[in-house]
Order: structure tokens, then C-alpha cells, then sequence
């Protein structure tokens, strides 16, 4: 009789909070024949597996907080003082480092910081940078830590091809894992062929096609070098201007994203791409009132035309182009409304608050808060930071 409860468990007809079902005479003669074989026993156990991955974020969401959920959300530029001490206070999802939390530093001098960060969180933090090469370089750009600044992905491309480019992924990727750098805020995935572009010099630099070869196989590179990748900018910067000093308004249809600037985002998805970064760039075919970051439009393309299913992320929110849409400041909030994981801003003690009251005022579900945290949990298990 314990095989036959045992396996009704295992099929589903017994709920662990729910009265057991009356099972028929064929239900029963079926359970007791498969009880009865050790072999039909053995498939059963092996077909309920449990994913360890699925286990440990179930089992870290569950111990969390509500503080703790919402803190995680948060991939903060780091800030100059008191960084330790706010990771604990805040509960913090990550730090993004930039070039003067690197500068005249020795590598120890780098090891030693981020493990002093690392030692306040409870739940080990993502620490990412951007180390694009070319006009964005971070920890590159000491001598201490890299024998030069990272090259560009043109030049490198110009210099030796895409065995030059990859060389050079799994080369940087070294030096910033070793440094306590888990994450490269890369690759750019932006189709720009017009040196007058703005994102031009970041991007690759050549027609979508073979952008998407570039980024598919960049990613599938950080991947194997075990450092997490960020696709940007979605759904495609184009042509447009600089999103840091004022609102860029795309007005290209749609068809020109399905058949150019969504493909490198396509070729790094399918690669395993673990994060995309959403721009702030109003794009009117998509959504004619709202950025791309706040807009629930444009994320339910990322999801449900692109099948993305990992870790999405608002471009800085301290930028100018967001900063007229929310009237009382909790822009924090539309984003995650909008569908964006986690939030990268450097006013994270005014926009932690706030999410934190849209939640228990309920103007933002526990169930979305969730379904974010659960994301990011899983990113950082497959880093290896909840192993």
C-alpha cells in the first residue's frame, strides 16, 4: 500500500494540500501493477528529478524578504562612498563599475574592493562593467590591470578578423573574472554602418547579417569563458542620438527592425545571451509615447517575438530621456511595470523606496516582483555565484 500512495504522489493524483481523488479500478489495478515492478519504480523516480538549478532559487527566493526581492532588482553604478556598507542596507542585485573604481588600482587593490563588497551580501552580488572596447573601456584603461586599452571590435575585426575579436573576448574575460568582474556589460548587438552614427564607433560597424555573426558568436565565447553577457541596446539604436542628454525619437518602421536591427539580438539569444539591455529611445512604431525602457510594448516583443527568457534591464535611469515620465520620480516603478528584471540607476535610495511602497500598495504584484527575482537567481546560479 506505501508503493501504491507513492506512486499516485508521483503521477499527480494525490495534492500535498489538497484531498486525494477517488481512483477508479483501472487506476488501481495500473498503480499496484506498476508497484509491483522495481524497474516501473525506477522510471518514476528518474522522470521527477529534481533540477538543481530550479531547487536552489526556489529554495533562495522562499528565505527572501520583501526588501531583499526588491533590493535584487537593483544593478546600481557603485557608488563613491560607503558601497559596502549599502549593499547590505539595500540588499543590492549588483554593482556596475566604471573607470575611476579601477583607476591607479593595483589588481589586488581590485580583488580586494570587490571582495570587501562581496562580503556584504547575502545573496553574492553581480559586479559588471563595460568593457566594450574601443571608446567605452573601464578597467582597460589601467595600465595596472591590462597591458593596453581593449581595442575596438572594428579594429580588431581590421586587424585579424573574427579570430582577433574572439581572441580578444576570452582574453579580457580572463582578466575581469579573475579581477571579481562577473559580468561584461557587452556585447553591442546595434546595427550602425554610417561613421556619423552615434553608436557607430561601438557597434561593429558592418550590414546586419553579419553583426548577428558577430554578436552570436561573441556571446557563445563569454559564454565559455563563464562571464555573463549583456546584449544592448534593444530593439536597436539605428542612427538615433545620444540618449544621455535628451530624448531620441525613432521614427523607422517596423520592418526595418524585423529585418535588420532585430537579427543580432535573434543570433545573441539563440547563443545563450544571458541579459538584454533595453534603450531609452522612443521608437514610434513600436510605442509612440514611451522610451523603450518604459515601455510594455516594446518588451513584450523582446519576450514573445524574440523568445528571450533571461534577464532584462533598463538602460540608465539617470539618464535625461526618462527623466519627464514620472511626475512623483519613481521611474523605477514604470520600469518594472513595463517588464524590465532589474533596474540600472545610480539614484537607487530614492527608487528602492518607492518600489517597495508600489508593491505594498499593490500598484505592483508580488507575483511580477517574483518572476523578476526568480531571473535574476537564476543568472546568478549559472555564473556559479549560488553554487
Amino acid at each position: 500500500m506505501k508503493q501504491f500512495l507513492s506512486c499516485l504522489l508521483l503521477l499527480g493524483l494525490v495534492g500535498c494540500s489538497s484531498p486525494a481523488p477517488t481512483p477508479t479500478q483501472s487506476d488501481v489495478s495500473h498503480l499496484e501493477s506498476m508497484a509491483s515492478s522495481s524497474s516501473a519504480a525506477e522510471t518514476i523516480e528518474t522522470d521527477v528529478t529534481i533540477d538543481p538549478c530550479v531547487q536552489k532559487v526556489q529554495e533562495t527566493l522562499q528565505s527572501m524578504t520583501l526588501e531583499e526581492k526588491v533590493g535584487q532588482m537593483f544593478f546600481v553604478r557603485c557608488p563613491s562612498v560607503n558601497a559596502s556598507e549599502l549593499v547590505s542596507q539595500y540588499h543590492l542585485g549588483g554593482y556596475i563599475l566604471f573607470g575611476p573604481d579601477f583607476k591607479d588600482k593595483t589588481a589586488q587593490q581590485v580583488k580586494d574592493t570587490i571582495a570587501e563588497y562581496q562580503s556584504h551580501a547575502s545573496i553574492p552580488l553581480l559586479i559588471g562593467s563595460d568593457e566594450e572596447g574601443g571608446t567605452v573601456t573601464r578597467a582597460s584603461r589601467n595600465p595596472n590591470l591590462f597591458p593596453s586599452p581593449s581595442l575596438s571590435p572594428q579594429a580588431l575585426f581590421a586587424q585579424g578578423g573574427m579570430e582577433a575579436i574572439l581572441t580578444d573576448v576570452s582574453y579580457k574575460s580572463q582578466i575581469l573574472l579573475d579581477l571579481g568582474v562577473n559580468v561584461n556589460l557587452a556585447p553591442v548587438a546595434d546595427v550602425s554602418t554610417n561613421p556619423d552614427d552615434f553608436m557607430y564607433d561601438r557597434s561593429f560597424g558592418q550590414d546586419a547579417v553579419a553583426t548577428a555573426d558577430y554578436v552570436g558568436q561573441v556571446v557563445a565565447q563569454m559564454k565559455t569563458s563563464s562571464i555573463g553577457s549583456v546584449l544592448k541596446h534593444f530593439p536597436g539604436y539605428g542612427n538615433n542620438t545620444d540618449t544621455h542628454t535628451g530624448i531620441a525619437i525613432d521614427e523607422r518602421p517596423y520592418e526595418t527592425f524585423k529585418t535588420s536591427d532585430f537579427l543580432p539580438f535573434q543570433s545573441g539569444i539563440e547563443l545563450g545571451a544571458d541579459a538584454v539591455l533595453v534603450s531609452h529611445n522612443l521608437v514610434t512604431s513600436m510605442d509612440p509615447n514611451l522610451p523603450a525602457s518604459l515601455s510594455p510594448a516594446v518588451h513584450n516583443i523582446l519576450r514573445d517575438e524574440l523568445d528571450f527568457e533571461g534577464v532584462v534591464m533598463t538602460d540608465d535611469l539617470a539618464m535625461e530621456a526618462v527623466a519627464a515620465y514620472a511626475e512623483d520620480g519613481s521611474v523605477a516603478v514604470l520600469a518594472v511595470q513595463a517588464g524590465n528584471d532589474m533596474i540600472v540607476t545610480t539614484d537607487f535610495e530614492t527608487q528602492i523606496p518607492l518600489v517597495l511602497s508600489a508593491v505594498q500598495s499593490g500598484e505592483l504584484s508580488q507575483t511580477q516582483i517574483d518572476t523578476a527575482v526568480t531571473r535574476i537567481l537564476t543568472w546568478k546560479y549559472h555564473l556559479g555565484l549560488l553554487n
